[in-house]
């Protein structure tokens, strides 16, 4: 299974982007901004195709645990990116949600220097669902395709 993630705005603090499942449009997503040197906490991950486990430890794994019950299995966790540990994909509506990490959103409000996503609950419920038991099973992963830059990934 594939999620690619097309970047397709970015502005001096936000990225966003669609996020597709083996070609699916299921949501919107937002990411930190990109930088040409990184600044923890405060740079989108570069473009490319990783792998995405499952991380089943840690202080998000605990709260998503308790407030997605019925489902939750471990946080999505992009894995193997240059410089870069514990990126997950996860709720969030703002640039100040993130610190590095892939927020989704059913839907995208782009103004420049206020970028936000709208419903991110039920986007990562829908998502989560499609695509954990790929991770589980080691057959899940995820390209980051920068179309705000010129620069592309498979």
């Amino acid at each position: 299974m594939h999620i690619r993630v097309e970047r397709f705005l970015s502005d001096v603090d936000s990225t966003a982007s669609e996020v597709f499942v083996d070609g699916e449009r299921v949501c919107f997503g937002l990411e930190d901004e990109r930088r040409d040197v990184k600044v923890a906490g405060e740079t989108r991950i570069p473009a490319g195709v990783y792998s995405v486990g499952l991380r089943t430890v840690g202080g998000f794994h605990a709260r998503y645990a308790k407030r997605f019950s019925a489902f939750h299995q471990g946080m999505l966790h992009v894995q193997g990116v240059p410089g870069f540990e514990f990126i997950l994909i996860h709720c969030g509506n703002t640039d100040a949600d993130t610190a590095g990490c892939l927020l989704v959103g059913d839907d995208v409000v782009t103004t420049h220097g206020a970028m936000r996503l709208l419903a991110s609950v039920s986007a990562y419920t829908r998502l989560y669902r499609m695509v954990v038991g790929a991770a589980f099973e080691g057959d899940l992963t995820i390209a980051f395709v920068d179309l705000d830059t010129g620069a592309a990934a498979a």
